[in-house]
């Protein structure tokens, strides 16, 4: 218990300690050019987290269609259905994630 202690506060610690320079408040002309820059990043990287998290929801709902499917295949058309319908649903969750990521980048 004492050592889980010990180790968590110097955990936070190190944390605190290398955060000091990353919220160090940079002149305004290097923050103004650098942040048009993290913006892309940061765009970038928010797409590709919701495209993957995308993909993985949609082989979820397709494998999991399948099984239904080969348990009960007289069930088979009323469950390509709902599949089709929810890949739709995900699908257009990415397009609106594009959307918004292009209009917060500007292009």
């Amino acid at each position: 218990m004492r050592r889980n202690l010990i180790r968590s506060a110097l955990g936070m610690m190190t944390v605190l300690i290398a955060s000091a320079p990353a919220l160090a408040q940079a002149p305004a002309e290097a923050a103004a050019s650098n942040s048009v820059g993290l913006g892309y990043i940061a765009a970038g990287i928010g797409f590709a987290i919701a495209a993957g998290l995308a993909a993985l929801g949609q082989s979820r709902v397709a494998a999991s269609a399948c099984e239904g499917m080969a348990r009960n295949p007289g069930a088979g058309g009323r469950i390509q259905t709902a599949m089709i319908l929810g890949l739709a649903f995900i699908e257009t969750l990415v397009i609106f994630t594009l959307v918004v990521v292009l209009i917060k980048v500007g292009a």
